[in-house]
């Protein structure tokens, strides 16, 4: 699949499936494309080849009503104009299900979702009144009482102090145990190791190498894709790969500006893919 800004070309490349049962972590530098590969997946960009598929259905085979009922997405900033109550804010993501039988759970997805993110003692306050990580766990809650089978989520964590960090990979965590595919844009690697099933590094609008975070999350590719040399260890306790960066002279092989020009997206660091390919939601 390839996406385009413009004149520019954001994205190549790329091929990827999000499966049901599983937590997929987008990860990589600042404009590495996953901000841009999420709007894709949730068809709110088009691709200008490839296809992106839901439920093995081109997205352009499905309404808007329909996408709505089958993948719901965080964006970066929550931001509303209106000062809306915390509680009418969650209420928002049910829009989709009125009229439909479902509506009838309504009441009960909001309040688990305000409960699950820990917003419900605020419920009654103005969205605007909030702090950002407060507003970003209101802007989760609503996408949560969307109940959608698939999530889009990006940075979820990123206005989040450590307790709400962990607590938003839980969730996440949960959803893919009940079945549902979760992707997610992350900055974190450790988080990103201990909690996502597969990991995508992009790098350049490519995805560098795709796999479990123990295969991925090595080293040398890290040091190169993020130019900065960093060094991969095993949590003593869990096996999951913590990612430290070198601060004591230690340096890789090559310069991390000359190593990131090495780097082969499509070649060594991954499996192949075509130009052209599919995006898979299943």
């Amino acid at each position: 699949m390839r996406v385009r800004l413009g004149e520019r070309e954001v994205l190549a490349g790329i091929g990827l499936a999000a499966l049901a049962g599983e937590v997929l972590a987008l990860v990589g530098p600042n404009g590495a494309g996953k901000s841009t590969l999420l709007a894709a997946l949730a068809a709110d960009l088009p691709a200008a080849s490839g296809t992106v598929r839901i439920d093995g259905r081109p997205v352009d085979g499905w309404s808007a009503a329909e996408l709505a009922l089958r993948r719901s997405a965080l964006p970066q900033s929550a931001a509303l104009s209106f000062p809306f109550p915390v509680a009418e804010v969650v209420r928002m993501g049910r829009a989709p299900w009125a009229g439909t039988v479902l509506a009838d759970a309504d009441e009960e997805a909001v309040a688990e979702a305000m409960a699950a993110t820990e917003v419900t003692r605020f419920a009654d306050r103005p969205f605007p009144d909030l702090s950002g990580g407060e507003r970003a766990r209101v802007a989760l809650a609503r996408v949560l009482a969307q109940r959608t089978p698939l999530l889009l989520l990006d940075e979820p964590t990123a206005a989040l102090d450590l307790r709400h960090q962990e607590l938003v990979l839980r969730i996440c965590r949960e959803r893919a145990a009940a079945g549902d595919a979760v992707v997610v844009v992350l900055h974190d690697l450790g988080l990103a190791a201990a909690y996502a099933d597969r990991a995508a590094v992009l790098h350049g609008g490519r995805i560098a190498a795709a796999g479990p975070p123990a295969e991925v999350f090595e080293g040398g590719l890290l040091s190169r894709v993020y130019r900065q040399p960093v060094e991969v260890l095993a949590h003593p306790r869990t096996g999951a790969p913590l990612v430290l960066p070198v601060r004591d002279g230690g340096v890789p092989d090559q310069p991390p500006a000359q190593a990131a020009q090495g780097i082969e997206p499509d070649g060594n660091n991954g499996p192949a893919r075509n130009a052209d390919g599919d995006l898979t939601l299943a």
